[in-house]
């Protein structure tokens, strides 16, 4: 391991984690957590006034055991008031052998990627062979993202975008078309939309009902994205009932996701859920069983995904020497060929 530990900033992590090898890595850790080779994730949600803070944890034991801990601010009103993003946080990661920190990152981007990639898992084993149109509920920062990795993994020839502000629905078909090479239009309303396709991914920050059980047609694939804390809710309870659910980790989701309204409206109870994510990957238990099935992916975001990410980011940026390097032992002196380019504001 190289001595200190490495700092990366936003753009670094974009630098060095392509959407592809984001949702390799984030298959390959929930194929991990199945098998046993996990640190189980935990979480914790601090609600202040305005917004709350998240701390997420989880590791990995293959080759090179890692942890990470994810610490995120969400405060909705962030960019009218302060012209900030909405989230923002860092993400540390560890040797879990030694506890030694290995890196220090910029958390946003990772978390934009991951949350896509998590979806781009899903659609890739839950949703049916031939769906090739998805729509998307919401056309915020996160959309972007969740959109191009859906294409990444399906043969998408076609996507419908709504949100409540039309003009932003515009905005982002416009932008989603130029970038993907493929037709995404703005719809008016979400139901006959949402009808319409064969994939359909929410990621709003609504606290009510946005899909309603009669909203998707037989087989569709619906990635519910919003829902990462139990004031949240997308999807009806009535049509939880009806679709096989999969979560990206039960206990959470029944803590904080759209699967944790669905029990409290008593449509569900956790025993009707069909299986976890990366028991599906890991072959371990069935996803779709049929065409005509809606297959509900319950997504409330686990650091599996955050660590999976950091670890690659992290390797990439000791090959490529990216970064700054600072030893948090040794008096916290920075690499002497990377004062330059530090800066220090009181």
């Amino acid at each position: 391991m190289p001595g200190g530990t490495r700092i990366l900033t936003r753009a670094d992590v974009l630098r060095l984690l392509p959407m592809g090898d984001c949702i390799a890595a984030v298959e390959a850790a929930f194929r991990d957590h199945a098998l046993g080779r996990a640190i189980a994730p935990q979480v914790l949600g601090i609600h202040v006034e305005g917004g709350g803070f998240h701390i997420k944890t989880a590791g990995l034991l293959g080759e090179r055991p890692v942890f990470a801990a994810k610490v995120n601010g969400n405060f909705g009103d962030n960019e009218a008031r302060f012209g900030l993003p909405r989230i923002q946080g860092i993400i540390v990661l560890c040797d879990a052998r030694r506890g030694s920190p290995l890196a220090v990152m910029d958390s946003s981007e990772i978390t934009a990627l991951r949350t896509a990639a998590a979806t781009a898992v899903a659609a890739r084993h839950l949703a049916r062979p031939g769906a090739t149109s998805v729509l998307i509920a919401g056309c915020g920062r996160q959309s972007r993202s969740q959109l191009a990795a859906v294409a990444a993994v399906r043969p998408i020839t076609c996507a419908l975008a709504v949100d409540k502000d039309p003009l932003r629905a515009r905005a982002f078909a416009r932008e989603m078309t130029a970038a993907l090479g493929f037709p995404v239009a703005a719809a008016p309303e979400l139901a006959p939309a949402a009808r319409q396709c064969g994939i359909v991914v929410t990621c709003t920050s609504a606290q009510g009902i946005v899909l309603q059980d009669g909203d998707v047609a037989p087989g569709t694939f619906v990635a519910a994205v919003g829902a990462d804390s139990e004031s949240k809710q997308e999807i009806a309870p009535a049509l939880m009932a009806r679709a096989a659910v999969v979560p990206d980790l039960l206990e959470q989701a029944a803590a904080i996701g759209d699967l944790h309204h669905a029990i409290l409206a008593g449509a569900m109870r956790r025993e009707d859920v069909r299986a976890e994510l990366g028991a599906v990957v890991a072959g371990c238990a069935k996803g779709r069983l049929d065409e005509e099935e809606v297959v509900i992916f319950d997504s409330t975001g686990t650091a599996l995904q955050d660590v999976a990410a950091a670890a690659l980011v992290y390797d990439r940026a000791v090959r490529l020497g990216a970064g700054l390097t600072l030893d948090f032992q040794d008096g916290a002196r920075w690499n002497a060929a990377q004062v330059p380019a530090f800066r220090v504001t009181m």
